[in-house]
């Protein structure tokens, strides 16, 4: 709602283009009736946010990629965080030969393949599981050899951390070294805390702030959080000089600060200088 009124306000106050950056997009996993009588809440969103004139929309890492067709006539932003994973791997110092991502789901393999291949890890594989019910599986089969391996599962939210545990915990039993868990989004609703720091088989789990997560991390010392603030400005940089978002999070992050501080001034010359001959008040040419 607060989002909303701040896209009506802006629209009354004669702005040429409002863009909307939402980098985590609420309801996406609503984007389909599961059963009769329940809305299609990703679409009701979306409507609303169109119906009161924005020109643009920016997300991060939507979880179904057909909910860009929600934003009819609007152009709808979805960037990647996987540059900023990729730059938290090399702090890591993974072997690559030994380094496996993970696809929790057979709808994750082209994410986990993007991970891969900008990683350099050695293979791929897939976790095939038999859901019941919302947030609870019944089974799970690995497809693929994890022996010796670090694992790393890649998915686009954490929710109870349920279903995630219980991958870790099939990767351990099938010979994996070391699992972790990266994530774009860390709702993290309870006992996803608790579930976390209980769970042996996980080493960390890495979500971006596209959420706060202070108290997560309060809650849960596996927990650790990369910062997107940079791809961000980066895309809003390009969308402002009318540049292609393609190249969003590809360059380097040395050239990506150089493109983003080559327009800037300082903050001297934006500043005016006091002018002593400068009148201080219009004086009555009729006074005497």
């Amino acid at each position: 709602m607060e989002l909303l009124l701040m896209i009506h306000t802006l629209k009354l106050s004669s702005a040429r283009r409002v863009i909307a950056v939402i980098p985590h997009y609420g309801y996406a996993r609503q984007d389909r009736k599961h059963s009769s009588r329940v809305p299609i809440s990703a679409s009701a969103v979306a409507r609303m946010i169109t119906e009161m004139g924005v020109n643009g929309v920016m997300t991060m890492d939507l979880h179904c990629g057909q909910i860009q067709g929600f934003f009819h006539g609007c152009p709808v932003s979805d960037l990647n965080p996987t540059s900023e994973f990729a730059e938290y791997a090399l702090t890591k110092n993974f072997d690559p030969s030994n380094l496996v991502v993970v696809a929790p789901d057979a709808g994750a393999v082209t994410r986990a393949r993007r991970m891969g291949d900008r990683i350099g890890a050695s293979r791929i594989v897939t976790i095939l599981k038999r859901r019941v019910v919302a947030n609870q599986v019944e089974s799970m089969q690995l497809v693929g050899e994890v022996v010796g391996c670090v694992c790393v599962i890649v998915d686009d939210m954490i929710d109870t951390a349920g279903t995630l545990c219980k991958a870790a915990e099939v990767l351990k039993e099938y010979g994996a070294k070391e699992v972790h868990a990266w994530a774009t989004h860390g709702i993290f609703t309870d006992p996803a805390c608790e579930r976390l720091t209980n769970c042996d088989a996980l080493t960390e789990v890495v979500v971006t702030d596209s959420i706060p997560q202070e108290t997560s991390q309060t809650r849960c010392k596996k927990l650790k959080v990369i910062t997107i603030s940079k791809l961000l400005a980066e895309a809003i940089y390009r969308l402002h000089t009318e540049e292609s978002l393609a190249l969003v999070g590809k360059l380097g992050p040395d050239k990506r600060e150089k493109n983003l501080l080559k327009d800037l001034q300082p903050l001297d010359n934006l500043v005016e200088e006091e002018d002593d001959d400068w009148p201080q008040g219009h004086e009555d040419p009729n006074a005497n």
